[in-house]
């Protein structure tokens, strides 16, 4: 447990009480599990798999991961158990806890009534960005704590924030900064996470249609969104994306203040003189079409760019003097997964990316053209999140591909849980990657991609690992290959 984890335990009534997780490992309900352990709960937890970040989290906290389900993990009984969402019935904890009565609650039920009664609640929502967006505007109002500690933040993030070390904390002061997630909360509860954080500031980043398995269409998200967008009051603000016009009909019918954002001349927070300069963005903020800041920030990519304007209105909104965003944006670390340098080999770089839609994967492979300009860039997908694994991006996916030099497609994750109509056919993105003279292939498991890499990889050559998921631990396999000279990679 790290400093931040360990400041100002709170218990009511709390103490000793056991709470039992169900799907421990997913991002955030590691998180919650580490801020209920900060309550005085006893937290245990299960998972059918355990993969890094959030199982190299909970092993900090001391929470053990229960594997595979079983009615055993339920003993002791516990006072409580949290159902994760990807958790179903058939599930044998889950009717282990229906048959005996034993009381439960979702994730974000949870938060809702254990943390964010009297807080300021300052929800991030969007397609693309929350959780970048999240660990900035919490950096901010940590950096502004150092002058005025009424800011210092509670946190919950979907990733482990670089300059916190954690994904979560606890603070007896107001302000909670949350990642508002558009997935269903439980499988009792279908609607969306973020309608439980009731939320006091609202930024949304990006609405467009995702989750496959839950939303039967881009019109189902945007009601979603528009119902977050109604549980803002009037004496509530909303920082909204100047350059989608799904957030701007989600954000038409709001009953507060709505200042939008990005690059458009009229918008309240206005994105100029953008350069790039080795590994980081510069560029101005107008409010109002007035000078405001002028940021640096040890990032590329116009998405984080857009991400962090959008961190520093909310905070500047809510009374955050701008020299202390300022400070914050100049020192972020960025997140655990996003764009992160696992590893340096021979002149090879891997990146690690938590991709889970076209447009995400298109943001990253942009970013790392600006990064590596003289670089081959080399794309390596897993088709994981529940909208990949399906033909409705197939068109956009090859588009974002066409970015890379090199593509090696995996096998669709869990392929068989797919209906046969709605499955991704990698083949299809590799032919069309060759109509427009890219080399692609499909190869069947991570063995075959580490042979084909390592036989291949030429020094300064750039790996972008793409998965939302634990990619059956690619991200240390290839690495200890490339050491061991595993196929010995080439010089160029």
């Amino acid at each position: 447990m790290n400093a931040i984890q360990r400041e100002n335990r709170e218990g009511r009534g709390t103490q000793g009480r056991h709470v039992h997780m169900i799907g421990v490992c997913g991002s955030a309900m590691a998180s919650l599990a580490g801020m209920l352990q900060l309550r005085g709960w006893h937290v245990t937890g299960s998972d059918k798999a355990a993969y890094p970040p959030m199982s190299n989290l909970l092993e900090q906290l001391h929470i053990p991961i229960a594997q595979p389900f079983s009615e055993k993990n339920l003993e002791p009984r516990p006072d409580l158990v949290i159902v994760g969402n990807a958790i179903s019935r058939g599930n044998p904890e889950l009717e282990y806890v229906l048959d005996q009565r034993i009381p439960f609650r979702s994730l974000a039920q949870l938060i809702h009534e254990e943390f964010l009664v009297d807080r300021e609640s300052l929800v991030i929502a969007g397609t693309h960005g929350k959780t970048t967006t999240t660990s900035m505007l919490a950096w901010i109002y940590e950096t502004a704590a150092t002058n005025n500690p009424a800011l210092a933040p509670s946190f919950l993030i979907g990733g482990i924030a670089e300059n916190f070390g954690s994904s979560f904390a606890l603070r007896p002061t107001r302000p909670f900064v949350l990642e508002g997630d558009e997935y269903d909360t439980a499988f009792f509860d279908k609607g969306p996470k973020f309608l439980h954080y009731f939320p006091d500031a609202l930024a949304l980043t990006h609405v467009e249609f995702d989750h496959a398995d839950i939303y039967a269409d881009l019109e189902s998200v945007k009601t979603a969104f528009k119902r977050l967008v109604n549980l803002v009051p009037r004496r509530g603000r909303i920082v909204a994306f100047d350059g989608s016009s799904n957030v701007t009909e989600c954000v038409a019918r709001a009953f507060c203040p709505v200042e939008r954002y990005g690059f458009a001349q009229d918008s309240t927070w206005r994105i100029t003189d953008l350069a790039i300069h080795g590994n980081s963005s510069h560029w101005r903020i107008e409010q109002n079409g007035q000078p405001w800041l002028q940021v640096e920030m040890p990032m590329i990519g116009e998405h984080n760019v857009l991400n962090a304007t959008a961190a520093a209105a909310l905070a500047a909104g809510q009374g955050v003097p701008a020299e202390d965003i300022q400070t914050a944006l100049r020192t972020f670390r960025s997140v655990k997964r996003r764009l992160e340098v696992i590893a340096e080999i021979d002149g090879i770089t891997i990146v690690d990316d938590f991709a889970h839609h076209p447009t995400a994967i298109r943001e990253t492979l942009r970013a790392l053209r600006l990064r590596y300009p003289e670089s081959r860039l080399w794309a390596v997908v897993e088709p994981r999140s529940n909208t990949l694994r399906r033909n409705v991006f197939e068109h956009e996916l090859t588009e974002s591909l066409s970015l890379a030099d090199q593509v090696i497609l995996a096998a669709v994750y869990q392929a068989t849980n797919i209906p046969a109509d709605q499955i991704l056919h990698p083949e299809h993105i590799v032919q069309a990657l060759h109509a427009r003279g890219r080399s692609a292939r499909q190869l069947p498991d991570v063995a075959a991609i580490i042979d084909h890499l390592t036989a291949h990889l030429q020094s300064k050559d750039v790996v972008a690992i793409l998965s939302n998921g634990g990619f059956d631990g690619i991200y240390r396999k290839l690495p200890e290959a490339l050491r061991s000279g595993q196929g010995r990679a080439v010089a160029p």
